[in-house]
């Protein structure tokens, strides 16, 4: 890289942390002020308040960004070449015999490492902060009860129910130091074929013990306590222990906590190797959603490269054309792309196109636009 290209890479990387850092702040200014009474309540003092709001955002800067990422990038790349313009920068270069699309090489390099941030962020941080992107904004410590949304294990055929749930701090002699997770009114039915007719057990709560909990004979299911019957009245399933009276404990190994708790929303936040992991075994119900988003995934890199590619057609097919003008088209041009993208997965939901070209036809109908905008570009 020549000494310019440096300048403009470093020019790039200024503008994106520009952009990132006011889109950001806007973001989190206005949300806040919709949501202050979430956050002050039960709280004493200011500084309370203020460790919430920061503990909370901080989390929630990873989600805006997923959102955000690919708007910063061609907002970025877009001032920066119309900076360049601005202080006539590129015509000595062109008088030079240099072309345009040699000037702005290191400002479609600095797009694409930047384009690149959000897989990575949607592949390894969101995912690992899942947990904390869904705790609400009145109740961080997750102290009120929750809605069980229930699951089904399709291997095992074993569904689970209940009615709310709680996470009640380990007490003091516990040496796991983990939280108590507890499910009320759990009702278990296991499949018919098991057994000869389906075992069904309803206990007034069960305590789910993960599997690598250390000092527990029994590990990897629930717990059931306060159960009808409270005897067994004819042969369990294999998963089952009759532990004493009106006491169960249920092995499972889909069936844990988070799949009985979490939102219809899960995917959202999920690998890209656990949705190919959920489609291949049908352990969600909106399995043309999942879909959809993993293929979004797949794509989603080239549809950032192709939404900077048409804004840098835009605002340099015409070189004359005033900034604003032309910042008011690429602005314009990215709506249309936005709707057809929204558009395009509306349709994948709801099963009117299949997930693959539900993801790959903004690519099929911008791609060969972005490469005619960026040939045309006045060298």
């Amino acid at each position: 890289m020549t000494v310019l290209d440096r300048m403009y890479f470093a020019t790039y990387l200024r503008n994106f942390l520009i952009v990132l850092s006011c889109l950001l702040g806007l973001y989190m200014v206005v949300d806040l002020f919709m949501n202050l009474n979430d956050f002050t309540k039960d709280k004493n003092g200011v500084m309370d308040v203020l460790a919430h709001v920061g503990g909370y955002y901080s989390v929630q800067i990873a989600l805006i960004f997923d959102r955000l990422g690919e708007l910063v990038t061609l907002a970025a790349a877009v001032f920066t070449v119309a900076w360049m313009q601005r202080n006539n920068e590129l015509l000595p270069q062109l008088s030079a015999g240099v072309p345009t699309r040699r000037v702005i090489r290191p400002v479609i390099l600095g797009a694409v490492v930047t384009t690149l941030l959000v897989p990575l962020n949607s592949e390894l941080y969101i995912p690992a902060v899942a947990d904390q992107l869904t705790v609400p904004r009145d109740d961080p410590d997750r102290k009120k009860p929750t809605q069980v949304r229930g699951a089904y294990d399709p291997n095992t055929k074993d569904h689970i129910v209940g009615d709310s749930t709680s996470r009640e701090a380990p007490g003091p002699n516990d040496p796991t130091d983990r939280p108590v997770l507890t499910v009320y009114r759990f009702e278990y039915t296991s499949a018919p074929e098991r057994t000869g007719e389906p075992v069904h057990l309803s206990a007034a709560r069960a305590v789910y013990v993960p599997a690598d909990t250390p000092n527990r004979k029994r590990t990897g299911g629930w717990e059931l306590y306060t159960t009808v019957p409270e005897e067994p009245k004819g042969r369990l399933p294999e998963n089952v222990d009759h532990v004493g009276p009106g006491r169960y404990f249920v092995r499972t190994t889909e069936l844990d906590f988070d799949a009985v708790t979490r939102r219809h929303s899960w995917y959202l936040y999920a690998p890209t190797d656990a949705l190919w992991g959920s489609l291949n075994k049908g352990t969600t119900a909106k399995q043309s959603g999942v879909a959809v988003l993993f293929h979004t995934r797949l794509t989603r890199p080239l549809v950032g490269l192709i939404l900077v590619v048409l804004g840098l057609g835009v605002v340099l097919k015409d070189q004359n054309r005033h900034v604003f003008i032309s910042a008011g088209l690429c602005l314009l041009m990215a709506a249309v792309f936005y709707a057809c993208l929204q558009g395009a997965k509306y349709l994948g939901d709801q099963d009117l196109l299949p997930a693959p070209l539900a993801a790959w036809l903004p690519l099929l109908v911008f791609g060969p636009l972005a490469f005619a905008l960026f040939d045309a570009i006045h060298t």
